[in-house]
């Protein structure tokens, strides 16, 4: 089993649906396996506002879904797993799951949906799907304080 998760689909479902005090997620403790991050990117803009005039930068995400669908598309066709959850609700991904399991056909695939966020397309191409739950979110939260490789990590506390 393999778990792609797209983390910006991911962490403004949880701060949308909980606030913030569910952001600080064990992401193996949610999927013990092999968790897959599979990073985007970010690109700045340019904008202004209409009312005052005033210039700002916005943010915003690109290639998360490309790049999933890519990994997904690849590990089933080197046959790398039998099982794919894909942590999103990004229709987008949908022609790479169909390609995905014209791959393999024995591929099972389902969509783990991230709390408010959901895609009919998704829920119709995998019927198996579900939502990510609070009780299961709040049960896979790190550690106030941890270590890994010698480096300190702690909750913010604005996070609490």
């Amino acid at each position: 089993m393999i778990v792609y998760v797209d983390g910006f689909n991911l962490y403004h479902g949880m701060k949308s649906q909980f606030g913030r005090a569910t952001l600080w997620l064990d992401l193996v403790a949610l999927y013990p396996g092999v968790v897959y991050i599979v990073n985007g990117r970010y690109q700045s803009r340019k904008v202004r506002c209409t009312q005052c005039g005033h210039e700002y930068t916005r943010y915003e995400e690109k290639e998360t879904d490309v790049n999933i669908a890519t990994a997904l598309v690849s590990d089933a066709a080197l046959n790398l797993m039998d099982t794919a959850i894909i942590m999103s609700a990004d229709s987008d991904l949908g022609p790479a799951v169909r390609a995905a399991k014209s791959i393999r056909s024995t591929l099972f695939v389902t969509a783990a949906f991230p709390p408010r966020r959901s895609s009919a397309e998704l829920k119709n191409l995998m019927p198996a799907s579900f939502r990510i739950g609070r009780s299961k979110i709040v049960q896979s939260q790190l550690p106030d304080q941890f270590e890994v490789d010698g480096q300190a990590h702690e909750r913010p506390e604005y996070w609490r």
